[in-house]
């Protein structure tokens, strides 16, 4: 007989649980965003706003790596950048898109959470001894992308574009909507292609691919990582593009790395018996 946690839930209650979970992310995606909208000096001053100026952390790399190998070159300089506004609602609305945007970057652990409470019951045993190492993984890709993407790539792309130059006739005048609209997609696009080696774990557990084809198919997967990283990056230097590429293939290898081998089909395993 069936204990009250082990009986097969209907489908209106299988709906009423989603809808259960929906709302609880809601509601704390809603908290966090009125705690993150009450810290706006700190927010945009330290987070947003602080690849605008030399004194970035990322910088200060730069200019430390090139004093250690002797290449002062590499060190941007001294720059700030000033942004405008340009619309009347502008800062108030982008006050409310960056409370957001951290918010949910914060809150994807855990949106994850919910997720793998909703589908744990659904499982086969052989299944959930791996979903809260998939899930923790997840989010640890995440972070890493989004670190990434605000740490090195959004700070490159700034330097590059805002200081470029067609003619002295034409000064920068940089709106805070491009500013603000070009690191959320950086953030965002690489937060989510650093689950690369996630989805490659999934899909060859369902099947659908395995170690054998990644690697038959890297020269081509290079290729198509570039392609996408030139899209998510606006700038048109090489450096940039590197940058964005190179971990993404790293990502791409750790993906055949964790990915399954190819199971044999039954013609082979009837010719290795016949063998």
């Amino acid at each position: 007989m069936q204990t009250e946690d082990e009986k097969t839930l209907s489908f209106w209650e299988h709906l009423e649980e989603l809808r259960w979970t929906i709302i609880r992310i809601i509601l704390a995606l809603v908290i966090i965003v009125g705690v993150i909208f009450t810290m706006k000096e700190f927010v945009f001053t330290r987070i947003v706003f602080a690849p605008l100026n030399s004194d970035f952390i990322f910088y200060e790399w730069l200019c430390s790596l090139g004093n250690l190998v002797n290449l002062p070159a590499i060190c941007p300089g001294e720059f700030s950048l000033q942004l405008i506004n340009i619309n009347l609602a502008g800062q108030f609305l982008a006050h409310i898109g960056a409370s957001f945007s951290l918010a949910l970057i914060l809150i994807v652990p855990y949106i994850l959470f919910e997720i793998w409470r909703f589908v744990y019951p659904a499982l086969y045993p052989n299944e959930k001894k791996h979903i809260g190492a998939i899930f923790s993984s997840a989010s640890f890709l995440f972070y890493a992308g989004v670190a990434t993407a605000y740490l090195i790539i959004f700070p490159l792309t700034v330097r590059f574009l805002g200081s470029y130059e067609i003619s002295v006739l034409v000064p920068n005048q940089i709106s805070v909507q491009s500013y603000l609209g070009t690191l959320y997609i950086l953030i965002f696009s690489l937060g989510i292609m650093f689950e690369m080696p996630v989805l490659a774990f999934l899909l060859s557990k369902a099947g659908l691919i395995h170690k054998q084809l990644l690697k038959s198919v890297r020269s081509y997967a290079l290729v198509i990582l570039m392609i996408l990283a030139a899209l998510i990056t606006p700038t048109t230097d090489p450096f940039t593009l590197i940058v964005v590429v190179l971990p993404l293939y790293l990502l791409y290898e750790l993906s055949i790395v964790v990915c399954q081998p190819q199971q044999p089909t039954e013609d082979d395993e009837d010719e290795a018996t016949l063998l």
